[in-house]
């Protein structure tokens, strides 16, 4: 499964199919291992992930890696951690951020990838667009519904929102995100490290 897998990923990274829509071009970023047991699932990369072509390598991964309690080290080990956003491209930016993943890699690698990826025991799902399909229709009417209602799904999966410091008032409004959520998913992502 490790070949197929690393020749799926080749087939990703080279992949085209929604050129037209982004403003600067493509550069599609998972990062997979069959090995791995802990999922992040987010949005889109930014501007700076694109450019720097290392997922999270920005203020809002810096701040992801302390929800999760993990080091630089242990996050960018594919062995334990798959990076897997729903899109795969730096969409560009809209009125209010970042515009949202496109669907192209929803529709064209998400099924067949998570098929390579037999031995995740907790997956991290952050924002709405990753929660819709990762919890289908577990999800609630909003990503505040959805992340309240954590107990739901823990200690397999933790939906989380962005986080991006443009959050910052969604966090202040919620504190039992930092207050319960936090500590009970960085003790599920030890447990599934350690398992």
């Amino acid at each position: 499964m490790g070949d197929d897998l690393n020749d799926l990923l080749a087939r990703i990274r080279a992949c085209r199919a929604c050129e037209p829509k982004l403003p600067l071009g493509p550069r599609p970023i998972p990062v997979a291992d069959a090995r791995a047991r802990i999922l992040v699932a987010g949005q889109a990369p930014g501007k700076r992930v694109h450019e720097s072509g290392v997922a999270w390598n920005d203020a809002s991964g810096k701040r992801l890696r302390e929800w999760l309690g993990l080091s630089e080290e242990q996050f960018y080990d594919p062995a334990d951690v798959a990076l897997v956003p729903m899109g795969f491209c730096y969409p560009g930016t809209g009125a209010s951020g970042d515009n949202p993943p496109t669907p192209d890699c929803r529709r064209l690698w998400h099924d067949v990838l998570f098929q390579h990826l037999p031995n995740l025991r907790l997956k991290i799902i952050i924002g709405q667009y990753a929660q819709a399909y990762h919890l289908a229709e577990r999800a609630k009417a909003t990503l505040t519904e959805t992340v309240a209602a954590w107990r739901e799904y823990a200690t397999a999966i933790y939906p989380i929102p962005h986080p991006s410091p443009r959050n910052q008032m969604w966090l202040n409004r919620n504190p039992w995100f930092k207050s319960e959520l936090v500590p009970d998913m960085q003790a599920s992502v030890l447990a599934a490290l350690h398992k």
